[in-house]
């Protein structure tokens, strides 16, 4: 399985190990040997890239779950009537101006781009034993020794999530649970080099997402 999805974004990983290797060029050339810092570098660049499609992503997310408690109660109105009940959702979806596929596609744009820089860090093999180190890490090949990334890993998909959830219904609550809690289980086995990029992609998108609600919260205390 993960020989045929590395052919499937084979032309993506050679894009972004191209990439990575120029920052490596870059950065060792200022003293700093080690691939953690072109790492972090390409992942703050495809996050930048990508922020536009984040934000259409994030607002549909936000609009879907505010609609959550009408939709509720139309689906417990109509739940013996299904064609009402798909055309009083239809009439919730335009009144509100919310797209139900409008997160989607963000998401379908991003996730070669995302695969591609999985499978990249994946295998990746490093030049030498100090470019394959970085901090309190000996080989970023390796899982992290310390536990340190996927602590890390779990904490920040846990404030991502919580950022971007307004109105949860339980199933959304146990997800905002088991989903940080997985990815930290896995990080203790993947290289460090991908769980790396994976805690540097959740932090940036917590910034990106604060610079995006800024305003709201200046404007709630106003209305206060």
């Amino acid at each position: 399985m993960i020989e045929f999805f590395s052919n499937l974004f084979e032309p993506i990983i050679h894009i972004l190990q191209m990439i990575l290797g120029a920052f490596y060029t870059v950065t060792s050339a200022a003293g700093l040997v080690s691939y953690g810092f072109p790492i972090i570098l390409l992942t703050i660049l495809i996050k930048v890239v990508t922020y536009p499609l984040t934000v259409k992503q994030i607002k549909s997310m936000k609009a879907m779950q505010e609609i959550q408690p009408k939709m509720k109660k139309i689906q417990d109105k109509y739940k013996n009537n299904p064609q009402m009940l798909q055309q009083k959702t239809a009439e919730l979806f335009r009144e509100a101006g919310v797209n139900p596929l409008a997160g989607c596609l963000p998401l379908l744009v991003q996730m070669p781009i995302l695969m591609g820089m999985y499978y990249a860090l994946f295998n990746f093999t490093f030049p030498s034993p100090e470019a394959a180190s970085f901090y309190w890490l000996p080989n970023m090949s390796e899982p992290d020794p310390y536990y340190i990334l996927p602590v890390l890993s779990a904490l920040t998909t846990f404030l991502q999530q919580k950022m971007t959830s307004t109105e949860m219904n339980p199933q959304m609550k146990i997800m905002m649970t088991i989903m940080p809690l997985f990815i930290g289980w896995i990080s203790l086995t993947f290289p460090s080099g991908l769980v790396l990029y994976w805690v540097t992609m959740n932090v940036v998108q917590i910034i990106q997402q604060w610079w995006m609600y800024r305003n709201e919260g200046a404007a709630a205390k106003e209305a206060i």
